[in-house]
């Protein structure tokens, strides 16, 4: 069985939710990522910040990036997925929510981030297909 943990990218970084989306923008080039955790100053995770949400909620609405806070973006409750959960739930949670990138939570600690790019190196091409199916259709 391949799990979350199999495929992920272990190690994601967070963004803290008081620092500016500028220093998450910088952050996603220095690491070349197009999303971090946001992660709350009791260091629980609080939602996931990505390079579209910059452009679509700060730039496109005329917001300063360097006075925005990075917490002013999260959701309501972050989507995860458990570490040992199976990659066909990952698909799920990805489709369900229509997210392409997921935190990894080993307990109460995020251990990584399984992207859209992640579970199709690691599945078979019809299954890939579905998700990609999922997350773009309306």
């Amino acid at each position: 069985m391949t799990t979350a943990r199999d495929i992920m990218t272990p190690g994601a970084e967070c963004i803290g939710e008081e620092e500016s989306v500028l220093q998450a923008a910088k952050k996603m080039q220095q690491l070349g990522v197009g999303a971090l955790p946001i992660c709350g100053t009791d260091n629980k995770l609080k939602g996931v910040l990505t390079d579209r949400d910059i452009v679509v909620k700060v730039l496109a609405t005329g917001k300063e990036p360097g006075q925005t806070k990075a917490g002013e973006l999260q959701q309501a409750e972050a989507v995860t997925i458990g570490a040992d959960d199976d990659a066909e739930e990952v698909m799920a949670t990805m489709a369900e929510h229509k997210v392409r990138r997921l935190p990894v939570i080993d307990g109460r600690d995020l251990v990584g981030m399984v992207a859209q790019a992640d579970v199709a190196r690691a599945l078979s091409d019809p299954k890939v297909g579905e998700l990609v199916e999922a997350l773009s259709s309306d």
